[in-house]
């Protein structure tokens, strides 16, 4: 198997056990970690299909996961700061499953 084909399965595996751990974890940070193991798992994937060129290497897929490395640490750092405050306010750290009864 060549570079490539490792980086695919590689990416495929990761991106498996993030969605597991998001069907799976009903804790909201088990369930930030998977979303950020699957974003991962995309940028090794996008890295991958660049792939080795032949003379200068294209610039747009590393700056492409540049910025989505960036956007997702932005974005962690705010779905973090939201699990502090939905635990201040409510004292827990899942989202509550809705009563089938209840409309309001």
């Amino acid at each position: 198997m060549d570079s490539l084909g490792l980086y695919v399965l590689a990416a495929a595996v990761l991106f498996g056990v993030g969605v597991y751990g998001l069907i799976v974890s009903e804790h909201l940070m088990r369930k930030l970690f998977a979303i950020n193991i699957m974003g991962n798992a995309i940028f090794i994937l996008l890295v991958a299909a660049s792939g080795p060129v032949e003379g200068a290497p294209d610039p747009v897929p590393q700056a492409l996961v540049l910025t989505g490395i960036v956007i997702a640490v932005s974005a962690t750092a705010f779905a973090l700061a939201l699990m502090v405050r939905l635990y201040q306010e409510t004292g827990q750290a899942t989202l509550s499953s809705r009563d089938e009864g209840d409309d309001g």
